[in-house]
């Protein structure tokens, strides 16, 4: 598999990068994790605009599926023959509704269908081309999910957004890369069931045998250094801070 980060600023752009987005690739098969903001634009550096094979939304934050609404522009409005056929679109429930509702002022009720094939989410394991997909719900004000994506012997888990939480955890178990949110600073912000810091995300890392783990989701005012840092403090394994453009082989 090979991994690129598109976006990895949180909760809004940074001067240097989009909102969360990651490219999965394996077989020629193209699986983009999450599309906040901005990650339209940076995603045509990497691939072609059609060439999109699935879309994987962790949760309904802007920050992680509001360019969802660009690219329905792009799929619906194709101006060289008609809407594009309908992508597979794997989010958790009312992700349609909450994409037509952003949107506003969609053509019909159901025009995001047209061109996106959702599945509602669940904690589940199931097939997505090439890979074999793990979900389990995670620890956040709105329904979300972690990912763990399976591919020849080989596993990526992206974490979403989240608390400390088990479930986190046995996604990770084993795992040869971890990306993982670090919005929060150790010893700065403590709200439960939000965001996990620098030193959570190593100690997640740590507890589930992680061979490497990459933090990511750090938003422009969080020094990610000091996540970095605090990762290293307590995770044996290599530790990376998520770039835009950076790839990993898998």
């Amino acid at each position: 598999m090979k991994l690129t980060v598109v976006g990895c600023s949180g909760s809004f752009p940074s001067a240097e990068s989009a909102c969360s987005s990651y490219l999965v690739e394996a077989d020629g098969f193209r699986l983009l994790l999450d599309m906040g903001n901005g990650a339209l634009g940076e995603l045509q550096r990497h691939c072609g605009l059609y060439d999109l094979d699935a879309i994987f939304l962790s949760h309904l934050h802007a920050d992680h599926c509001i360019d969802m609404c660009a690219y329905f522009v792009a799929r619906y409005y194709r101006h060289d023959g008609g809407p594009c056929p309908p992508i597979p679109v794997y989010g958790p429930e009312g992700t349609e509704h909450r994409l037509t509702t952003a949107y506003a002022d969609t053509p019909t009720a159901s025009s995001m269908s047209e061109v996106f094939d959702f599945h509602t989410v669940k904690p589940s394991t199931f097939d997505v081309g090439p890979f074999t997909v793990h979900t389990e719900r995670v620890r956040h004000p709105v329904e979300a999910y972690g990912i763990r994506v399976e591919h020849a012997g080989k596993s990526l888990t992206y974490s979403g957004d989240t608390g400390v939480t088990e479930a986190l955890e046995d996604l990770a178990r084993d795992t040869d890369l971890f990306l993982c949110e670090a919005a929060f600073t150790h010893g700065k912000e403590n709200i439960p069931d939000l965001h996990l810091n620098g030193r959570e995300a190593g100690e997640t890392a740590a507890r589930a045998g992680a061979r490497r783990l990459v933090l990511t989701h750090i938003p422009p005012w969080t020094d990610p250094a000091v996540n970095l840092a605090d990762a290293r403090e307590v995770f044996d394994g290599p530790v990376d801070l998520a770039a835009p453009r950076a790839t990993y082989e898998i």
